[in-house]
């Protein structure tokens, strides 16, 4: 038997009718009286205000009055009705705009230091903003310059209003993690928190007010949210702003150890970090200061793993660290298994990341099935620094000389054994993440003045790195969601969020704190920025558009180049204000190369058969081309994918360009768990009359997947398909197109539901062939789940087969044939990281 939600059970009514009866005595101001059943329910009227059509009441105040007993204080009550309705939010995704309603009501109490009536609540928040500066000046907490801005005039541009925008899960992380408080005690409201953050961001700007209001307006709307560094610290006396940092660690003890010092003193202050760690020598090579031979690079990721757990900025998150090494370093065997759960503990690092930095070389080797030779950099230094045409000539031209014995240390296996082993590792680990050295460098704009090392802690930065820069970048994303306008992106309503956006991106680099020299020198040379997306998901669901779909790679494609062109012509637009950045002179942008031009660079150093990519644009480019020709740019990067973990969940949209995890799930991060439902299922399956108990309890049995619930239209079924039921080959689809026009690169995930090597070869290597930089998490299910959830979506517009690369075909039927899977275990699910978000 089905319940319909709106309908209170009997047994509720019964039960609502003897506790109203009931007497229930609080303590208020420290004595003793009747709780008026009338204030209560006002009370939780007033939080449903604009959503009754969509919420029972009479259920909430129901929930509430079954935790109440006598003598529970004020503050217990309102927390018992915030619970209350939390229980609901499964049932329909709208509680959870009416719990954070709640929550804030308990916000304001305690911001405010008494209960406000809702109606006076505009004039509080202009009375109490300048006290909030002062009070955050006066503790210390806040940047005295703050004072100095026309606290009168921004208090005045405050809309309160907003925050009923929040749902419960986005203000809860705001209230434990991002509000300023005094021992304990929030002094900032959510409107407060973001004019905070604008008025730093504003410090530097002739017309502070001005652009305050205009970057608080576009915070405070959710159309645009900097990354949690920014959100953390803009505005506060410590204010580091960026997200990402790269490093590269030299083959001396003192540059290790300095390395180490320059990780925690990041990690301190909010910074997720990238080390390339590939110049270190290898196990046995020599060491001239001593005669003795070197333990290689795993005792001292050992020491970085340590630094991770113990800097994490007292509490607020864990600190994040990413190890980087190239395929042809000699201890590549021993760090793919660093992760590993087994063996011995003193060569593990269980609190880091780890990553490999892949050569096409490497690559083109393993589907020819040829032997690779790994080395000690000590013996071959250039290798480091070199990529395409160039690595591979220096690369051959040693391994000829281990022929002739003038390179003694090497150890030759074979290419496709240890991309085998690196894939077994992937799967049953994580780690490492797969990244592409020769994408990366040779579709750099900034190639010209340097090489990347490696990209950063979640994949999407490719900058820069040397002994004297580490490279830095600044992120903050666009929810897609709120420019969509009649079921397309509004070009309009996306070029003016951009333009203000890369403003505020652009000022992070000049107020930015920085903890480190290297870092500063680094980032005031370049200054890359990194403009990202989320919500990618949320649109195709608007569009009623499967991830699965041809239409969705072309909203991909289109939606990126938007995103790109506007992200390039803002550049321009400041370079023609304030000046292009310094080291602009000879890099790709001076030399009217774009990044989509780029791919025909890659496509001549890698080789036509080893690049299938959409080269196809549609925008006025020439316009652009010819603004960049005139005025330069200000930014040597500009975009760049992050996850958004955090952010999306703040704003309350899907994450990044992921596909739907789970359409029903328990999401756990640093501030609880709480249970996330897919708000555009529901509101289909109310349309259609389906959403009932039943609903919600084969949602729950089958993990939010829909393939097996039958009442479930095909479409929706489609439409709604979780990221285990699509294959992973239109995540690279939609990756390859959105690379075209990224000068930076993505976080992208890989989801694969069944175990099976092939799978996984196949879906690397056509990551490599359609161009994709960087690759992130291998996310994976397990047994139980795959088996409720077997159900998968074809993919009709990719066929393996049919990639042209002479070989190829051939390796990939070999591996077909073989019944013997290499992956013999799974990883679980994995904590997000927040360092980029």
């Amino acid at each position: 038997m089905t319940i319909n939600l709106k309908e209170i059970s009997k047994q509720d009514v019964i039960f609502s009718k003897n506790i109203m009866e009931k007497e229930i005595y609080i303590i208020k101001n420290d004595k003793s009286c009747l709780l008026d059943m009338k204030l209560l329910r006002k009370f939780i009227c007033s939080a449903c205000i604009g959503l009754e059509k969509e919420v029972n009441i009479n259920l909430i105040l129901s929930e509430t009055k079954k935790n109440l007993y006598n003598g529970i204080s004020i503050k217990e009550l309102h927390k018992s009705s915030i619970l209350a309705t939390r229980t609901l939010m499964e049932k329909d995704p709208v509680y959870s705009q009416v719990t954070a309603r709640l929550l804030m009501y308990c916000i304001q109490k305690e911001v405010f230091g008494k209960e406000i009536k809702q109606i006076d609540i505009p004039i509080k928040y202009k009375e109490y903003f300048s006290k909030f500066i002062n009070k955050g000046i006066d503790n210390k907490l806040l940047n005295p310059k703050l004072a100095e801005f026309n606290l009168s005039l921004l208090s005045n541009a405050l809309l309160p209003e907003r925050d009923l925008q929040f749902n419960y899960l986005g203000l809860k992380i705001l209230y434990d993690r991002y509000f300023l408080h005094i021992e304990g005690i929030r002094i900032e409201m959510p409107q407060f928190f973001f004019m905070r953050i604008a008025m730093g961001l504003s410090l530097n700007e002739s017309n502070r007010e001005k652009c305050a209001i205009k970057f608080y307006n576009l915070l405070s709307s959710f159309n645009f949210m900097c990354s949690t560094p920014t959100l953390f610290n803009s505005g506060t006396i410590r204010s580091q702003l960026s997200s990402c940092y790269l490093s590269t660690v030299p083959d001396d003890l003192y540059g290790i150890f300095e390395s180490i010092k320059e990780n925690a003193l990041l990690s301190k202050y909010a910074g997720g970090l990238g080390n390339d760690w590939t110049q270190v020598r290898s196990l046995g090579s020599p060491i001239k200061g001593t005669n003795g031979r070197s333990q290689g690079v795993i005792p001292f990721l050992k020491v970085v793993n340590d630094v991770a757990v113990a800097v994490n900025q007292g509490g607020k998150r864990k600190g994040a660290i990413c190890a980087y090494l190239e395929t042809w370093h000699m201890d590549i065997e021993e760090f793919i298994e660093l992760r590993k759960n087994t063996g011995d503990d003193r060569r593990r690092t269980h609190d880091m990341n780890i990553a490999i930095w892949v050569p096409d070389l490497f690559m083109k080797r393993v589907i020819k099935k040829s032997t690779w030779t790994l080395f000690s950099p000590y013996d071959v230094p250039d290798l480091h620094n070199k990529f395409g045409k160039e690595f591979e000539e220096s690369y051959i031209l040693y391994e000829n000389q281990t022929k002739l014995g003038k390179i003694k240390l090497f150890k030759k296996i074979s290419a496709l054994y240890l991309w085998r082993k690196i894939l077994s590792m992937l799967f049953e680990t994580g780690h490492p993440w797969i990244t592409f050295k020769d994408a990366c460098n040779i579709r750099s704009p900034q190639q010209h003045v340097g090489i990347i090392h490696s990209s950063n802690l979640c994949t999407e930065i490719t900058l820069n790195t040397s002994k004297n820069e580490i490279g830095v970048c600044n992120l903050g994303s666009i929810n897609l969601t709120l420019h969509m306008k009649n079921g397309k992106l509004d070009p309009i309503k996306l070029k003016k969020t951009i333009r203000i956006a890369m403003r505020m991106l652009d000022n992070v680099i000049d107020i930015n704190y920085y903890a480190v020299k290297k870092a500063k020198y680094s980032n005031l040379r370049h200054r890359p920025v990194g403009l990202g997306i989320m919500g990618f998901q949320d649109c195709l669901h608007i569009m009623k558009i499967p991830y699965s779909s041809k239409e969705a790679i072309k909203f991909a494609d289109q939606s990126m180049e938007m995103i790109c062109y506007y992200a390039y012509y803002a550049s321009t637009e400041l370079a023609e204000e304030k000046g292009r950045y310094s080291s602009y002179d000879g890099s790709l942008w001076d030399q009217g190369i774009l990044p989509q031009d780029s791919l025909k660079l890659l496509e001549k150093e890698r080789g036509s058969k080893y690049l299938k990519v959409n080269m196809s644009e549609s925008l006025n480019w020439k316009k652009l081309r010819n603004r960049i020709k005139k005025f330069g740019m200000r930014n040597s990067n500009c975009v760049a994918i992050a996850p958004t973990a955090t952010i999306s969940n703040i704003i309350g949209v899907s994450a990044s360009i992921e596909p739907t995890y789970r359409n029903l799930h328990i999401k756990s991060n640093l501030s609880g768990e709480f249970t996330e439902i897919n708000r555009y299922l529901v509101k289909e399956l109310k349309k259609k009359g389906l959403w009932d108990e039943s609903m919600i309890a084969n949602l729950k049995y089958f993990d939010g997947n829909l393939s097996q619930i039958s009442r479930i239209p095909d479409d929706l079924r489609k439409i709604y398909a979780t990221a285990f039921e699509i294959s992973p080959n239109w995540i690279i689809e939609a990756g390859s197109v959105r690379q075209k026009w990224i000068d930076q690169s993505q976080s992208l995930n890989i989801y694969i539901s069944n175990k099976s090597g092939k799978k996984l070869d196949e879906t690397y290597k056509l990551a490599w062939l359609r161009g994709l930089k960087t690759t992130y998490y291998l996310r994976s299910i397990s047994a139980n789940y795959a088996k409720k959830s077997n159900f998968e979506m074809g993919i009709d517009s990719v066929n393996l087969d049919e990639i042209s690369i002479k070989g190829y075909n051939k390796n990939l039927q070999e591996i077909k044939n073989n019944k013997k899977c290499l992956i013999n275990s799974e990883i679980n699910d994995v904590n997000e990281c927040e360092s980029c978000q």
